[in-house]
């Protein structure tokens, strides 16, 4: 058997590879990277492939005598469209006869409001018409992605956020284990909705205060005055509003809804809010 990890030189990816290394011997499994001397000082014991996700040729002779793949999602704002990308994955995996995909995909893709799910759903649609078996696993947010509230509120006691609905966080290294996991399932189900527990930002805060000991104040503002307040940080307006968008799918309640997928596939709870914090603040 052999198995693949795509955009493995990724945080995601290297994660996804370590823990497959837990359970797999290293001739089992190929590394696919577009950056080939990334790849090597990372990877310097596996076979590495290079693929680029806007080539479907490289991808085709990438994947061929694959069984099984990691397909990790590109991010948007390539020269690029990501749909294009994905198409060229799914095409690519066709073509090389691979015969399951595990594919990172977005929360209730298939339902969820922000654009950022657009991408997402059309893929699943993309895989489903594939006729490749496959699994989607519907990853909520990360804690990376609070990284800079988190050092903030760890910093200076205090911070902002605009959007006030709750949020499924789990370490970025607990879905790449979940995903390892799925992939060497011998019959693993079509839809994961991985999340940790649901929380506001007023609790991660919290978080923040217990595991630094301090007492920490968090301020929900509108939309504009957040956007302003990223903007007097010295950043500029269409890079404040950037940032600010990040919290749009908490507000339109996409990463809301509870799931024990994660807290399943792990065999184990993931870390609770206050011991995820404190990783991310030792490292």
């Amino acid at each position: 058997m052999k198995y693949a990890v795509t955009a493995a030189t990724g945080n995601f990816g290297q994660a996804a590879v370590k823990a497959l290394l837990e359970k797999l011997p290293s001739q089992e499994l190929v590394i696919i990277a577009r950056n080939l001397t990334k790849a090597k000082q990372l990877f310097p014991h596996l076979e590495i492939r290079p693929a680029d996700y806007d080539s479907e040729v490289e991808l085709t002779k990438a994947l061929t005598g694959i069984d099984k793949v990691l397909f990790i999602s590109s991010q948007p704002g390539g020269a690029v469209s990501r749909d294009i990308q994905h198409q060229n994955v799914v095409n690519a995996l066709k073509k090389a006869g691979v015969t399951y995909v595990a594919y990172t995909s977005y929360p209730h893709a298939n339902s969820a409001q922000a654009g950022l799910a657009a991408d997402h759903k059309l893929t699943e649609q993309l895989l489903q018409a594939s006729g490749i078996k496959h699994s989607f696993l519907r990853n909520n947010w990360y804690f990376e992605n609070e990284l800079g509230l988190i050092s903030g509120l760890a910093q200076t006691q205090t911070g902002a956020y605009w959007a006030d609905n709750k949020t499924g966080w789990a370490l970025e290294s607990e879905y790449a284990q979940a995903a390892a996991n799925v992939l060497l399932m011998a019959q693993p189900k079509e839809i994961y909705e991985f999340a940790g527990t649901p929380l506001s930002y007023e609790e991660l805060a919290q978080a923040v205060g217990t595991a630094t000991n301090q007492t920490v104040t968090i301020t929900k503002l509108s939309h504009e005055d957040y956007v302003d307040s990223l903007a007097q940080t010295g950043l500029d307006h269409e890079t404040a509003a950037l940032y600010a968008s990040f919290q749009i799918p908490n507000s339109l309640g996409d990463l809301a809804q509870p799931s024990d997928d994660l807290t399943t596939v792990l065999g184990k709870q993931p870390l609770e809010i206050t011991a995820a914090v404190a990783n991310l603040l030792q490292n």
